[in-house]
């Protein structure tokens, strides 16, 4: 399963970088966390594999009532959080800690900050997968990789440095 979120398409990459799509050539499904820009994204990615995200902040209105602002996705009997993560109050992780507090997560996926991040939450493991065409503070571009397995869920970020 390949992990992306604010792709931001076209305002910071005309198209999709090759190190993504070569993941997303592999990928069995596709976890979007917001900030697509533009709707054609969607589509694009929906060729890979089957698509699930939530809108962000800088999502126009057909992809905030398409999508929605947070989801909870079921794939391999596990259960994971989508959400983009912009508010006013707290920091990125905090805001998308919070849309889901009470709710049983295997996986949190939020993005919002282009700022990758790894780390197990009591039972939940968060993932920020970074950005794969605005790299903002993170000297690379970055996306995710998941495996959904028996013995639970691993994941990793592939990073790469030309969004080319």
């Amino acid at each position: 399963m390949v992990i992306v979120s604010d792709t931001h398409i076209p305002k910071r990459a005309k198209r999709l970088p090759s190190e993504l799509i070569r993941g997303l050539e592999r990928a069995d499904a596709i976890l979007h966390a917001g900030d697509w820009v533009d709707e054609s994204v969607i589509e694009e990615l929906e060729a890979y594999a089957p698509v699930y995200g939530v809108a962000g902040n800088c999502d126009p209105p057909e992809i905030r009532r398409r999508l929605g602002e947070k989801r909870i996705v079921r794939l391999g009997g596990y259960r994971i959080g989508l959400v983009h993560g912009e508010g006013r109050k707290g920091t990125t992780l905090e805001r998308a800690m919070a849309a889901f507090a009470g709710e049983p997560l295997h996986l949190l996926v939020f993005g919002h900050s282009h700022i990758p991040y790894k780390k197990r939450h009591g039972n939940t493991l968060v993932f920020n997968p970074g950005s794969p065409t605005d790299r903002r503070r993170s000297p690379r571009y970055s996306y995710g990789v998941a495996l959904l397995g028996k013995r639970g869920i691993r994941v990793r970020h592939v990073w790469f440095s030309s969004r080319a």
